[in-house]
C-alpha cells in the first residue's frame, strides 16, 4: 500500500486519487463535526473522541509502522501544539453557535489561506481560473453562513462570539492543513506520520477535560463512548484522507476541494440536528460545488 502510494506522487493519476481522497474527507469531516456539536458537550465529545482514537493508534504507532526518523519529533511537537489550539477554538465555536451557521464560516475562511500558505511553502501556484473558483467557493460558503444566521433561531445571543471563534478557527484550519501537509511529507512512509499523529494528538483533551469527565452523569457514559469510538473511526477516515490526498498530490487542490464539506454539513445539519434546507440554501450549495469543480479543471 506504501508503495502504491509513493508511486503516485506528482502524477496525474496521484492527482486524480487525491480528488477523490479530499472528497471523501469533506463528507467525513462535515459528519465529524456534527457527531461533535450534537448530543453533549463538544468539549467532552472531543477529549472523548481523541481518547479514542489515541487507543486506537497506539498499536499501530508502536508495533505496526516504521519508527519515525529522529527529525520527526520537532514535527509531531508542532504539530501538537496547532492542533490543539485548533481543538480549543473548534469547540469555543460549537459550545456558542448553531452548527449550520459557524461549521460554514470555519470553513470557508480556510481554503484562501491554505492557498497561499501552499504557494509560500511548497511553491504551488493557481492558475487565474483556479483563483475565480476559488472565490465562488468562499462566496457560496459565506452566502450559506449568512443565510443561516438570518434564519437560525438558537443561540442568537452568543452567535457573534461564535462567529468570531469560528474565523479564528478558520485561520488554524489552514495552518494545520499546511503544516501537516509538511509532516506527512517529511518522513518516509506515510502511515507513520498518521499512525504517531493520532497518537500524540490524541492525548492532551482527555488530561484536560478529566475534571468535567468525573462530572459526568453514568447514565450519558455508554452514548458518549458509542460517539467517541464513531468519531474516532471517522476521524482516521476523514484527516487520514485529506493527509494522504496532500502527500501524492496538491496541496491547494486538496484543501479546497476538501471544503465543499460545507455541502455535506448543510445536508447533516438537516437530517441529524433538524436544521431546514431550502432552495436558497441549495443554490448557495451549487456554488460551492461549482467553485470546486472549476478549481479542479483549471487545473
Amino acid at each position: 500500500m506504501t508503495q502504491w502510494l509513493l508511486s503516485l506522487e506528482g502524477t496525474g493519476a496521484g492527482r486524480q486519487v487525491a480528488m477523490g481522497l479530499a472528497l471523501m474527507a469533506a463528507f467525513l469531516h462535515a459528519l465529524f463535526g456534527a457527531l461533535q456539536k450534537g448530543r453533549h458537550d463538544p468539549w467532552l465529545s472531543r477529549a472523548a473522541i481523541d481518547a479514542a482514537y489515541a487507543a486506537i493508534a497506539a498499536p499501530f504507532a508502536l508495533f505496526a509502522v516504521p519508527w519515525p526518523e529522529p527529525h520527526m519529533w520537532p514535527i509531531f511537537a508542532g504539530a501538537f501544539v496547532i492542533h490543539t489550539g485548533y481543538k480549543f477554538a473548534q469547540a469555543m465555536t460549537y459550545s456558542r453557535g448553531a452548527y449550520g451557521v459557524v461549521y460554514p464560516v470555519v470553513r470557508g475562511t480556510g481554503p484562501f489561506f491554505a492557498v497561499i500558505g501552499a504557494g509560500l511553502v511548497f511553491g504551488e501556484r493557481f492558475s487565474p481560473g483556479q483563483w475565480a473558483g476559488v472565490a465562488v467557493l468562499m462566496a457560496g460558503i459565506f452566502g450559506l453562513a449568512l443565510y443561516n444566521l438570518r434564519t437560525v433561531t438558537v443561540d442568537r445571543e452568543t452567535m457573534v462570539p461564535a462567529l468570531l471563534w469560528a474565523v479564528v478557527t478558520g485561520a488554524f484550519v489552514a495552518l494545520y492543513t499546511t503544516y501537516d501537509a509538511y509532516g506527512i511529507r517529511a518522513t518516509a512512509d506515510p502511515f507513520t506520520f498518521l499512525a504517531w499523529f493520532f497518537l500524540i494528538d490524541g492525548l492532551f483533551m482527555p488530561v484536560y477535560m478529566w475534571p468535567r469527565w468525573r462530572r459526568l452523569p453514568s447514565s450519558e457514559v455508554v452514548p458518549l463512548a458509542r460517539r467517541a469510538v464513531t468519531g474516532a473511526v471517522v476521524a482516521y477516515l476523514s484527516f487520514g484522507a485529506i493527509l494522504l490526498a496532500t502527500r501524492i498530490g496538491r496541496v491547494g487542490e486538496a484543501a479546497v476541494l476538501r471544503e465543499t464539506s460545507v455541502v455535506f454539513a448543510a445536508l447533516i445539519a438537516r437530517a441529524v440536528l433538524g436544521e431546514r434546507v431550502g432552495p436558497r440554501r441549495l443554490a448557495l450549495m451549487a456554488m460551492i460545488a461549482a467553485g470546486a469543480v472549476a478549481v479542479k479543471l483549471a487545473g
